[in-house]
């Protein structure tokens, strides 16, 4: 009997080691996850004009076949302008409270499986649901800066009432996904009111 209860626990044990060590084995590092991030953008990119820098005159190409615009110098954040508004006479202006609607795709699903589905999260294409809000280049209150760096950063360059397309990896996007470490394309239109 002792034999047997002694085999058991071993068995037992070793189960555990085993199940143990392929659970480390299937766990990605964080570097790996940052790895597979860069990855599906690039792969999305990749039918796509990409542009490495924003023109130094500001003058973006505008449509659906305008490239994807690198805002900034990692390469966190890809915008392809829709509609760029009166970039002249209608800029955003520190803390005004910029409304907007958005859809957004998560760019490593479509890496896996080649399909471009809409998370339920956006408001874009429901009107009883409200108008999402920042106040602009504000990131001291939690109301801006839990979208994140990523959503702004077309109106550095874009008048209020533009329409934009942007890849924005997990470091720029929503501060509560940050760990997720997974990229998203956005579809966004500003507003000055709530719509």
């Amino acid at each position: 009997m002792k034999n047997n209860s002694l085999l058991n626990k071993l068995m037992l044990l070793a189960v555990l080691a085993l199940t143990l060590l392929t659970a480390c084995n299937n766990d990605q590092s964080y570097a790996d996850r940052l790895n597979d991030e860069r990855n599906a953008v690039n792969a999305y990119l990749a039918d796509h004009r990409v542009e490495m820098s924003v023109p130094k005159d500001s003058v973006f190409e505008v449509g659906k076949d305008a490239p994807f615009y690198r805002l900034d110098p990692d390469g966190n954040v890809y915008m392809q302008v829709l509609s760029a508004g009166d970039r002249a006479n209608d800029r955003a202006k520190k803390g005004e409270p910029i409304y907007f609607r958005f859809s957004r795709y998560n760019l490593a699903t479509w890496y896996a499986t080649g399909k471009l589905t809409p998370m339920g999260d956006g408001n874009e294409n429901t009107m009883s649901a409200n108008s999402c809000t920042f106040n602009y280049s504000d990131y001291t209150l939690p109301s801006s800066s839990q979208w994140g760096y990523g959503l702004q950063y077309p109106l550095l360059f874009l008048g209020v009432e533009c329409e934009v397309n942007l890849v924005i990896k997990s470091q720029f996007g929503f501060t509560s996904e940050i760990s997720y470490v997974t990229p998203f394309l956005f579809h966004v239109r500003y507003f000055h009111s709530q719509i």
